[in-house]
């Protein structure tokens, strides 16, 4: 049971990461003011798609809370501004604190 859980929730970031794509080729269409319908009509299908599985999913016995959108970008977010701060602190750079003081370049 729980294999198949698993691989519900492979197919669903699979969907979602194919989604994020499709969202990108819409904007891009409505930017340089092109018919985008058939782009829209793929992604409509995706979402039914991502519904129809996290309904299986369910079924299956998964109970575990999804994260809502906008907490997967903000934690997507978090994620990445530790990772920076991880990767300065290995490297050895301190942060900045601020604009570096001109020294001399004031008026005599």
């Amino acid at each position: 049971m729980d294999n198949k859980i698993n691989e519900i929730r492979r197919k669903i970031s699979v969907l979602r990461a194919e989604m994020t794509l499709v969202e990108a080729a819409i904007r891009e269409q409505v930017n340089r003011d092109l018919d985008c319908s058939e782009a829209s009509y793929r992604l409509m299908a995706m979402r039914a798609e991502v519904a129809e599985l996290i309904k299986r999913w369910r079924a299956a016995g998964g109970d575990d809370r999804l994260p809502t959108v906008r907490e997967r970008l903000s934690r997507t977010y978090r994620d990445r501004l530790s990772a920076n701060a991880d990767a300065k602190a290995i490297a050895g750079v301190k942060p900045d604190k601020g604009k570096p003081s001109r020294v001399g370049t004031g008026p005599k």
